[in-house]
């Protein structure tokens, strides 16, 4: 916050003994300083010994990327700027022509590629994290990342894997095959408690099924179901999303009680369980009559939800559990936000190291941690650190282990003293 004085046009001239300052009224404005950016120029005076007519001078200092002019700032800004707030790096490039600073645009690019590399570590730590989750959520969804023969765009997929301690990945993949669930997860020895929350495609099911694990379902997919029968069968579409509107109000009565363990699971036994039977027994009813088209809607809906009973029925008894993939869909937006915004974004960093910077950013977020201040303090201790402590350094950990005193640029002492 800067401050500003306004001085009274009444006392101009005055000398101070001729009034005094009773009090002060403040008013506050938004203002905006437009991107800047700063060239730190590091001295270092080469000293003669007179004794011994030695010259001796003060090493350069050492940064996070061997013989390079990018300041651990300008890296962290620039993977923030370009997957937090999806700026493409040519608009990056623009923006520091216009602050009168001349670099290629291919330089930019490979500065992103190398500072994404140095946290290749930290992403797979917190992967190995994520896979011991008891809880399990995971989804897909489809992005453009390579180019065929003929220079078209390919269609990939980004694999989120969302773990119990509010962590995600987003792991890149070429397709959409169902060997690519066992790839992410890689739980061959998985708990005999393991549950996998996720939508209704089949890959999840048949991994569940292989490795014996509980395979929970999620109801807003069942919901968006019956929401699209609305149109032709409205009045038993409605019974059906007002019985599911049911159990998440009693979701939002838990929240609200801040229920957890035992306590979660009794108030679901005894409120949604007997919605959950209301809402299958009014499915099976509707089917008993037979009186809609095979072909309707309704008729795909209700054989959604009832082909899924059981997975649908998961979160009535476990309270780690809970009744939809909302918490991985809300990480998710970044990437269909993403590819709206980045402009050549495949063709400047790869889908795999995209996905490296989305899911410590998003992570970052999870857990309220400043992403630009976290990554200028894990790109320059993450070579520094035992590879055996790793794990330490994903935001998670981070925040426990070094938030409260962070690495720095040496930007950072200038800021501090323009604002004292």
């Amino acid at each position: 916050m800067e401050t500003i004085t306004l001085p009274c046009k009444e006392a101009e001239g005055l000398d101070p003994a001729q009034y005094e300052i009773v009090s002060e009224k403040v008013s506050h404005r938004l203002a905006q300083r437009p991107a800047s950016y700063v060239i730190l120029k590091y001295v270092r005076p080469v000293i003669k010994l007179k004794e011994t007519q030695t010259l001796v001078c003060a090493p350069a200092p050492q940064g996070v990327l061997d013989n390079s002019r990018a300041d651990v700032s300008f890296l962290a800004g620039m993977v923030v700027d370009k997957f937090l707030y999806h700026l493409p790096l040519y608009r990056q490039h623009q923006r520091l022509g216009s602050n009168g600073v001349t670099v290629s645009r291919p330089w930019l690019t490979q500065l992103t590629h190398a500072a994404l590399e140095l946290l290749r570590p930290i992403h797979q730590a917190q992967l190995e994290s994520i896979r011991t989750s008891r809880v399990i959520t995971m989804d897909e969804t489809p992005v453009k990342a390579g180019r065929t023969d003929q220079g078209q765009m390919k269609t990939g997929y980004f694999w989120p894997v969302y773990g119990e301690q509010d962590e995600i990945c987003f792991l890149f993949y070429p397709d959409r095959q169902h060997k690519r669930v066992a790839q992410a997860l890689q739980s061959e020895h998985a708990p005999a408690d393991a549950v996998l929350l996720t939508d209704g495609y089949g890959a999840y099911a048949k991994y569940a099924t292989q490795l014996g694990l509980t395979h929970a379902q999620c109801w807003v997919h069942s919901r968006r179901k019956f929401h699209n029968a609305r149109g032709v069968e409205p009045e038993r579409a409605e019974i059906a999303l007002n019985l599911i509107g049911q159990i998440y109000r009693v979701e939002e009565d838990i929240r609200a009680a801040q229920l957890t363990g035992k306590e979660k699971q009794s108030h679901r036994l005894k409120h949604s369980k007997p919605v959950v039977e209301s809402f299958f027994a009014w499915i099976e009813e509707q089917f008993r009559k037979q009186d809609f088209l095979p072909s309707s809607p309704l008729t795909e809906a209700m054989g959604y939800a009832r082909e899924r009973e059981a997975g649908l029925r998961v979160f009535l008894n476990d309270p780690e559990v809970p009744p939809d993939t909302n918490h991985l869909e809300r990480a998710l937006r970044v990437i269909p936000m993403g590819k709206k915004n980045w402009n050549f974004c495949w063709t400047e960093v790869g889908a795999e190291l995209t996905g490296v910077a989305q899911s410590l950013i998003t992570t970052c977020r999870l857990h309220d941690i400043n992403p630009y201040d976290y990554l200028v303090d894990v790109l320059q201790r993450v070579g520094q650190h035992p590879a055996r402590d790793i794990g330490q350094l994903t935001p998670r950990c981070w925040k426990a282990h070094f938030a409260d005193n962070p690495l720095r640029s040496d930007l950072y002492r200038f800021t501090q003293h323009s604002h004292s």
